[in-house]
């Protein structure tokens, strides 16, 4: 439905936006916008745009080169993001960037291992290979989903530096082994009661790696610091996984609102280390705009959603920005279902009333728009206002109901990058079905 005064609200914002010309100098009023931040948040309107991971890239190559920003957490499971932060900062044994991205392997494998992400983990490397070791740029996964991979991670670390704790570990973790390897199996059995819960032998875990810190640390040197750390995030995984498994049988509030935190705390913690490392922690963080954007400006918190760019702001007031991404029409990478393969999809129209539909009458193709600078525009853009976003899956035929809920913009994020035309990110491995694409169709409307 459309608004009253949108006529009034489009010329407002005409004169408000910044063109994108396409060019490095299109990051200026950003540059301007983050000051001395500690914490710049950039989404994406979908999971699967060429533009919108490019542009994170370029933005956050000027935040690193420019404004000395030390670190990239997104978001993606810890030990899989690990692996290229190895790569980048030169401490790994993979030979390319390629190789880099080789344990993105568990659906939806090209959020990570695609093009962009490529092309901006060979920048990092070369990046970094100009700068010491202490000055060299990280790179870090918030998420939560390896379960699995996380408790081999620990292990392989304990093997190494404690055999014998190695052996308490495992006797810990083997209270999973009966199972299988999916976690939801894990999941439903405990949550129903068949089964007893993990829950005491993975605390238990955590708690001993973070009372033995000083002491390995003591006993090895600051130089195993690194591993240290590594060890102990992955143990944090395998806590708050275990409990996020275990949160899906109990409703969708409860394991969002675990998972976010999960993130928030995460991002706190590489804040920690690095402070104690370099003396001072910038950090830029690439995740979903329903990620990023404040939770509380949405309907999703009006259902008692919390999410990492609330947490964060909530947490580090004044030192975070918030940066998000729309678009109107185009192509998107995406599956149809929760496992699926990746197919190249068309992006319909954003509907009447919508900010996407909204930016459209800006009549751009792409533009940077200041919401913390609107002028004129400034009341009618905090009016709730239809938002869409596209996850992993995209399904097209139930539009509204799967893909938009309401925000109120300017309380979301701190500025927004609109681009009214924008292609599908370009999987590494491509099939034949997304090579085809899929063929522009009509569907139902108000769905």
């Amino acid at each position: 439905m459309a608004h009253r005064d949108d006529g009034l609200l489009v010329r407002a914002l005409a004169e408000s936006v910044r063109p994108l010309q396409g060019t490095r100098e299109d990051f200026g009023p950003l540059m301007d916008l983050v000051g001395d931040a500690t914490c710049v948040l950039i989404g994406e309107a979908t999971h699967g745009t060429h533009e919108f991971y490019r542009l994170r890239a370029l933005l956050t190559r000027r935040l690193i080169e420019e404004k000395g920003f030390n670190a990239v957490a997104v978001e993606a499971d810890w030990p899989d993001a690990y692996r290229i932060n190895r790569y980048v900062r030169a401490m790994g044994t993979d030979a390319d960037a390629v190789e880099s991205l080789s344990d993105f392997q568990r659906f939806p494998a090209w959020m990570w291992r695609n093009a962009d992400v490529l092309d901006f983990a060979g920048w990092l490397r070369t990046h970094n290979d100009r700068h010491s070791a202490r000055e060299k740029v990280g790179f870090y996964g918030l998420d939560l989903y390896s379960l699995h991979a996380s408790m081999g991670a620990v292990l392989k670390y304990l093997d190494r530096t404690d055999p014998e704790a190695a052996k308490r570990a495992r006797y810990r973790y083997a209270c999973f082994e009966h199972f299988g390897e999916d976690p939801k199996d894990y999941g439903h059995a405990t949550s129903l009661g068949l089964s007893p819960d993990c829950e005491r032998q993975v605390v238990d875990q955590l708690r001993e790696l973070q009372r033995e810190r000083e002491a390995l640390l003591r006993r090895d040197g600051f130089i195993a610091e690194d591993s240290q750390f590594e060890a102990e995030q992955n143990a944090r995984v395998v806590q708050n996984a275990e409990e996020y498994y275990r949160s899906m049988f109990h409703g969708r509030i409860s394991s969002w609102n675990l998972r976010d935190t999960h993130m928030a705390d995460t991002l706190d913690a590489l804040m920690g280390f690095l402070n104690r490392r370099l003396g001072a922690a910038r950090i830029v963080v690439w995740a979903h705009n329903s990620h990023v954007g404040d939770a509380r400006a949405t309907e999703m918190g009006e259902s008692g959603e919390v999410n990492l760019g609330q947490l964060t702001r909530q947490r580090h007031p004044r030192a975070t920005r918030h940066i998000g991404f729309s678009t109107y029409r185009g192509t998107v990478t995406a599956a149809s279902n929760w496992g699926g393969t990746a197919e190249r999809k068309q992006v319909r129209h954003g509907l009447a009333g919508s900010c996407e539909s909204l930016f459209h009458q800006v009549g751009l193709p792409g533009f940077l728009l200041d919401l913390r600078e609107l002028g004129e525009a400034a009341g009618a853009l905090r009016e709730r206002r239809l938002q869409r976003a596209i996850g992993v899956i995209y399904r097209p035929e139930t539009e509204r109901r799967s893909h938009y809920f309401h925000t109120r913009l300017p309380d979301q994020f701190d500025a927004m990058l609109h681009i009214d035309e924008t292609r599908a990110l370009e999987p590494l491995e491509r099939t034949a079905g997304w090579e085809r694409g899929e063929a522009p169709e009509t569907y139902p409307t108000g769905l």
